[in-house]
């Protein structure tokens, strides 16, 4: 098989099911060689199971690629370690890393307990960092042996993270966290040849039928269904290609067909007094610069 990937070794976390399933299926349609990361767990990250992942791998031999898979906890450190030897060991490198694994304990703020926050920030924002930490590692002893990389990482934040949405404080602080750690990164990588960005999906799945995601719908055999997770890997593709080597440091919003490129924080309108302010002055300036500032993007990260 061959593509715009070709020959690339791609681990992609959470990759049994769903979004990360179409990510492992088209990286290797694409001529890729995947790890098929997944400990087979519940939504809400309880249990475990070997057969997401061995189903993949085996979707993905069938068609004529390589494929291996891993049962790895990536929120532990020493657990994501051997996922980023594992690759190595095997394909002799490592060119692309996809974190996509997650989990959703969704609650109201006054109702989440201490365990339903920690257990989405270890999966989500944890469960990020640790594979991000020993890729980049391989990386720059890579690079610092004189060696070039041709490098990718893809994250998974959500608009959750970067918008916002009731019932998932959780949730949301924690992909709001990978969205400012892909920043980060891109601009600590760079210099390594490592390349950092995100996206922001919008897709039905285990974790998102219950969120107003709908069902889906009668449709012809080969008619459109923007809802398929599947339509968020060829963005994902793409990004981690030798193609998209001068694009890093971006968020982008997939849903469907439709691709966009999501806009940070910005410093909006101000005001300086040029002296400390005295707390009862502000009455009058702070009402006036939120006046004048542009309104929060809702979900669809559209403002008005």
């Amino acid at each position: 098989m061959s593509g715009i990937c070709d020959g690339r070794v791609v681990i992609i976390t959470g990759a049994g099911r769903g979004i990360g399933r179409g990510h492992a299926i088209e990286f290797a349609r694409q001529g890729a060689k995947v790890v098929v990361n997944d400990l087979g767990a519940e939504v809400d990250g309880s249990g475990s199971s070997a057969g997401p992942a061995g189903e993949v791998v085996e979707e993905i031999r069938g068609m004529g690629g390589e494929a291996i898979a891993n049962g790895e906890d990536i929120s532990d450190p020493d657990g994501a370690k051997r996922l980023i030897d594992a690759a190595i060991e095997t394909y002799g490198g490592l060119d692309v890393l996809v974190n996509n694994a997650g989990i959703l304990r969704d609650r109201m703020l006054v109702n989440m307990t201490v365990d339903e926050f920690d257990a989405v920030i270890r999966v989500h924002l944890r469960g990020t960092f640790a594979p991000m930490r020993w890729a980049a590692s391989y990386w720059r002893d890579r690079a610092k042996a004189g060696q070039t990389n041709d490098a990718r990482i893809i994250n998974t934040t959500s608009p959750s993270g970067i918008y916002g949405n009731v019932g998932q404080t959780n949730y949301g602080a924690a992909k709001a966290g990978v969205a400012s750690m892909t920043v980060i990164a891109a601009m600590e990588l760079g210099r390594y040849g490592v390349t950092v960005n995100a996206i922001a999906p919008a897709a039905l799945t285990r974790m998102t039928e219950n969120l107003g995601m709908g069902q889906p719908t009668e449709r012809k055999p080969d008619e459109f269904e923007p809802n398929d997770p599947d339509n968020i890997a060829p963005l994902v593709v793409w990004l981690g290609s030798p193609e998209s080597k001068e694009i890093t440091g971006r968020v982008f919003n997939v849903f469907g067909g439709h691709i966009s490129v999501a806009e940070g924080w910005v410093a909006g309108p101000g005001a300086d007094k040029d002296d400390r302010w005295d707390s009862a002055e502000l009455g009058s300036v702070i009402p006036d610069l939120v006046a004048k500032a542009a309104p929060n993007a809702n979900m669809f990260g559209r403002r008005g």
